[in-house]
C-alpha cells in the first residue's frame, strides 16, 4: 500500500500520540513495538553477537622463510591455525591441535582443547620442531612437536616503547626527551643526544590530538618517532618543538575534587602549532646530523598530524645508510617537497615539490604509506600525484629532479604501492574505479612496468580485494569480498593466476537472521548527474507494503568516506544493521568530498565543512523515496560519531525541515575548537573576515536558532580527541535560543564511547520514541546474558 502526501502530513501531527492512536490513524505504518523482544533481536545484530555467525572470513598471513606463512582461521565456536606452503601449493594445520592442547594442559596443570588454544600468535622455533607461545606476559611455553612435552618459558619482553635494528642487536628508545640504544647482548644503555628538553625533544610523539590524557591514565606509552637504516648502523628521527604550543585542559570526575588533566594541542588559527627537524644518529660512532633544511610545520602527507603513526611514514632510507629521504611540508598542506639529506657531506638539497590550490595528498589513504619510492640506488623517486585531476604515479630523475616520464593514467585513482621489483622494473599498486560497470570504490591490485607500458589486471574478481604480497614477491594472499558476498581468499601468483584456494567464508548462519544482505545502490549526487554509492539496511521484518522511517548514519570525512572499505562486513557503522531491526531503514552513502575518486570530488567542499555532503544525502532520501514507496521522507533521522557527530547536527539544524531527529555524539561542531591540521587542511588558514572569520561556515553554534526537531547530544568529559568544548558551543546557543533539546554527558570517556552498551541504546530509545512514537523497552540493558 502507497503512503499519499495526505497519509504522511497526518503522521507527522499524530507524532505525539499513543500507539493505539497511530495505529488507527495511520494503518499500515510499521512501527517496532518498544517490547524487550524488538530489542532484543536488534542486539543480535551487535559485533559480539553478529561475528561469531560468521566463519572462515579473516586470512591475515604471517610470513615466514621461504615464502610459507600461517594465519589463524574461525571455525563453528573457536579456530585453528592453518600453514601455507606455497611453493608446494598445500594448506594444512599448522600443528596437531588437539596434541598440543593435551601437552598444555599437562604443563600448566589446566585444562584447554583443540579449537580454543588460549594464545592468537605463535612461533616456529628449533627449526620447525617445536612451537614458542605466549600465555601472557609472564607466562610462555615452548612445546616439541615430536615428543609432545612443554617446558616453561618465559616470553621475551619488547616493550611497545622500543623499537629494535634490522640485526636485533640493538633497540632504540626516547628516555628524558633524549634518543637513547640498548646493545641487547650486553644490555648497556647509550645516550645519543643530550640536549632534550622538555616539550622539545627526540623520537617524542607528538603530546597534542589524540590521546594525551588516555595515555596518561592508562599508563600507556607511545612506539619512539624514528626508523632504522636497514644495515642497522643509523636511526633517522626527529626533534619536535611543543614548548609554546597552549593548553587544554580537562577535569576528570573523582570523589572528592576533580582531576585537571592539561596537555598542548594546537587549534586553527595559533600562532604556534608544534614543528620538528630531521636528525640522524650513527649507533656506532655516536655521530648526530641535523639536516640544514630547518624545522617545518608538524604535517605529514598520510592526512593530519593526528593520525600520523610512530612508524614515522614521511621518512625513507634510500640504497645504504647514507642517504635519508623524507617530505617536507608547510603548515596550509598546498605544498610538500621531498628532501635529501646527504649522510656523507650533511648536505639537504629539495629533489622534487608538489603544489596545489587546495590540499595536497601523497597517499589517498588515511594513516597509510605514501605512496612515494626512492629506487634503482638512489637514482629515481616514484611519486604520486593527483596533479591532473586523479592520483597517480610518476617517475622521475632523483639526482635532477626532472620528469622521465608517467606510470600510470586514465579517469581513476591509485590508492597505495605495495611492492616495487627494480629488477623487473615493474610495480604493483592497487586502484579504484578503473573498472567499468563496478563500485568505483572496489580496490583492485594491478601490475605496470615502470616506462607506463603493461597495465594488468592481477585481481578481476568484481570485488574489493585486500592484499597481502610475500616478502620475496613470488606470491601473494588475496581476500575479495563485498558487503553483500563474504570474502573468498585465494593464493596467486604475480601474473594473477590462482595456485590454490585458502578459505571460502560461511555466513549462513548471519544469512539466515538477517532474511538477506544490504542493499547496494547508486543514485545521483546534489548536481543530479554524479553518482554516489551506498547501502540500505532492513529489518528482518521487512514488509514492503508498510511505510517506514529512514535513519541516514552520517560521516563526512573528508579524509576518509562515509561507508569505509567495500569489504565484508556484518558490523557496519554505527551498528546500521542492529537500528534497522527496530523498524527503519538505515542508509549510508560515501557523498561529495569522500576520497578515491577524482580530485574535484575529493575537494566539492573544500573551504566550506559545514557542507559535510549533507547536499547530497538529502538528493538521495529523496531519489531512494521516489524509488521505494516504503520509505517515509517525512519521517527523516540522522545520527552519527566524531565527523558524523558534527555532521548530523549541522544537518538537522541547517535543513531543519527535511532532518527531524538526530542523534550527535563526540561533534567536533566547531573546528576551530579540534585539532589545527584536520581543519586548516580542509577549511584553509583561520583568517580574519569581517566581523567573523573563514571558519564561522562550518560553526554549528551559529545555526543554533534553526532547530525545530528533536536532537540529542551527547559527549565525553575526557574526551582528548574532540574537547567538550565543541559540544558546549551548541548547547549554550541552544538555550540562549530558548530550544528544546536533550544531552547526555560521560563523565570520564575520551572519544570512543559511542559503542558503549549504554549510549548504544539510548540511540535506539530517542529513534523509537520520535520516529516510531512508541515507548522504549524499559531498563533494557544491552550485554546481558538472555534466556
Amino acid at each position: 500500500m502507497r503512503d499519499g502526501p495526505d497519509r504522511r502530513a497526518r503522521w507527522r501531527r499524530a507524532r505525539g500520540c499513543t500507539v493505539a492512536a497511530l495505529a488507527l490513524v495511520v494503518p499500515g505504518i510499521a512501527v517496532a513495538q518498544g517490547t524487550r523482544a524488538d530489542y532484543e533481536r536488534a542486539e543480535r545484530f551487535l559485533a559480539t553477537n553478529a561475528r561469531p555467525l560468521v566463519v572462515g572470513d579473516a586470512v591475515r598471513p604471517v610470513w615466514l622463510e621461504n615464502d610459507r606463512f600461517w594465519y589463524r582461521n574461525t571455525i563453528g565456536a573457536g579456530w585453528e591455525f592453518v600453514l601455507v606452503d606455497p611453493v608446494a601449493r598445500t594448506r594444512r594445520p599448522a600443528f596437531d591441535h588437539a596434541r598440543l592442547a593435551s601437552a598444555l594442559s599437562i604443563a600448566a596443570d589446566t585444562s584447554y582443547v583443540a579449537d580454543r588454544l588460549p594464545f592468537n600468535t605463535f612461533e616456529f622455533a628449533d627449526g620447525g620442531r617445536s612451537v614458542r607461545l605466549a600465555l601472557d606476559t609472564a607466562r610462555g611455553w615452548v612445546c616439541d612437536t615430536d615428543s609432545w612435552l612443554c617446558r616453561p618459558e618465559k616470553p621475551e619482553r619488547r616493550p611497545a616503547t622500543e623499537v629494535r635494528s634490522p640485526d636485533g642487536r640493538w633497540a632504540a628508545f626516547e628516555r628524558a626527551e633524549n634518543l637513547w640504544v640498548r646493545n641487547i647482548g650486553t644490555g648497556e644503555d647509550v645516550q645519543l643526544s643530550h640536549d632534550g628538553e622538555a616539550d622539545f625533544g627526540y623520537a617524542t610523539p607528538p603530546e597534542a590530538c589524540c590521546d594525551a590524557v588516555t595515555r596518561v591514565r592508562q599508563r600507556t606509552e607511545k612506539r619512539p618517532i624514528l626508523v632504522w637504516s636497514e644495515d642497522s648502523r643509523r636511526i633517522g628521527t626527529y626533534r619536535l618543538d611543543e614548548r609554546e604550543v597552549a593548553e587544554l585542559h580537562l577535569l576528570e570526575t573523582a570523589k572528592g575534587r576533580p582531576v585537571l588533566h592539561s596537555y598542548r594541542y594546537a587549534l586553527p588559527g595559533d600562532s604556534v602549532i608544534p614543528r620538528y627537524d630531521v636528525h640522524v644518529f650513527d649507533v656506532t660512532s655516536r655521530a648526530q646530523t641535523r639536516s640544514m633544511k630547518g624545522a617545518q610545520d608538524a604535517v605529514n602527507t598520510s592526512c593530519c598530524w593526528f593520525v600520523a603513526d610512530t612508524l614515522w611514514k614521511d621518512a625513507q632510507w634510500g640504497s645504504g645508510s647514507d642517504d635519508f629521504y623524507y617530505t617536507h611540508g608547510q603548515r596550509d598542506f598546498r605544498k610538500f617537497e621531498l628532501v635529501h639529506l646527504d649522510l656523507r657531506t650533511g648536505n639537504a638539497r629539495t629533489i622534487l615539490e608538489e603544489t596545489g590550490k587546495t590540499f595536497v595528498e601523497l597517499t589517498l589513504v588515511t594513516g597509510g604509506f605514501p605512496n612515494w619510492r626512492v629506487i634503482g640506488g638512489n637514482r629515481e623517486v616514484i611519486w604520486f600525484s593527483e596533479r591532473d585531476g586523479w592520483g597517480h604515479l610518476y617517475l622521475f630523475d632523483a639526482t635532477t629532479g626532472t620528469l622521465k616520464n608517467r606510470i600510470t593514467s586514465g579517469p581513476w585513482a591509485v590508492i597505495e604501492i605495495v611492492r616495487v621489483d627494480e629488477t623487473a622494473r615493474t610495480v604493483f599498486f592497487t586502484a579504484a574505479g578503473r573498472e567499468p560497470d563496478r563500485d568505483p570504490y572496489f580496490r583492485h591490485l594491478y601490475r605496470i612496468n615502470l616506462d607506463g607500458t603493461g597495465l594488468t589486471l592481477l585481481t578481476p574478481e568484481d570485488a574489493d580485494h585486500v592484499v597481502s604480497m610475500s616478502p620475496s614477491g613470488r606470491f601473494l594472499v588475496d581476500t575479495w569480498s563485498r558487503r553483500d558476498r563474504p570474502p573468498v581468499t585465494v593464493l596467486r601468483r604475480p601474473d594473477g593466476a590462482v595456485a590454490l584456494e585458502l578459505q571460502r567464508a560461511d555466513a549462513s548462519r548471519y544469512v539466515e537472521l538477517a532474511g538477506g544482505w544490504p542493499e547496494r545502490f547508486t543514485a545521483k549526487g546534489r548536481d543530479g548527474m554524479t553518482d554516489v554509492h551506498g547501502l540500505l539496511f532492513r529489518p528482518s521484518t521487512f514488509d514492503s507494503t508498510r511505510s517506514y522511517p529512514i535513519i541516514d548514519y552520517v560521516y563526512p570525512g573528508p579524509q576518509t568516506g562515509g561507508i569505509g572499505s567495500r569489504s565484508f562486513n556484518v558490523t557496519p557503522g554505527g551498528n546500521a544493521r542492529a537500528l534497522a531491526e527496530l523498524g527503519f531503514i538505515v542508509m549510508q552513502i560515501d557523498a561529495f568530498g569522500a576520497p578515491l575518486r577524482s580530485k574535484a570530488f575529493h575537494d566539492s567542499y573544500y573551504g566550506n565543512m559545514g557542507d559535510n555532503g549533507i547536499p547530497d544525502h538529502i538528493a538521495v532520501i529523496r531519489q531512494l523515496a521516489a524509488r521505494h514507496p516504503y520509505i517515509d521522507p517525512g519521517r527523516v533521522g540522522i545520527y552519527g560519531h566524531s565527523g558524523g557527530g558534527f555532521a548530523s547536527t549541522d544537518a538537522i539544524l541547517r535543513y531543519p525541515d527535511v532532518f527531524h531527529v538526530a542523534v550527535s555524539t563526540a561533534g567536533n561542531h566547531d573546528n576551530r575548537s579540534y585539532d589545527y591540521s584536520w581543519g586548516e587542511k580542509y577549511q584553509g588558514l583561520l583568517k580574519k573576515n569581517g566581523d567573523g572569520d573563514n571558519f564561522d561556515s562550518q560553526a554549528n553554534h551559529l545555526l543554533a536558532r534553526n532547530l525545530k526537531g528533536k536532537l540529542l547530544l551527547m559527549y565525553g568529559t575526557l574526551d582528548d580527541n574532540v574537547h567538550p568544548n565543541a559540544t558546549l558551543l551548541v548547547v549554550d546557543e541552544l538555550i540562549r535560543a530558548n530550544k528544546r533539546f536533550d544531552m547526555l554527558v560521560v563523565p570520564n570517556r575520551n572519544h570512543g564511547f559511542a559503542g558503549e552498551p549504554y549510549v548504544v541504546r539510548r540511540t535506539w530509545d530517542y529513534f523509537v520514541e520520535h520516529l516510531l512514537g512508541v515507548e522504549p523497552a524499559a531498563g533494557f540493558v544491552i550485554g546481558l546474558p538472555r534466556g
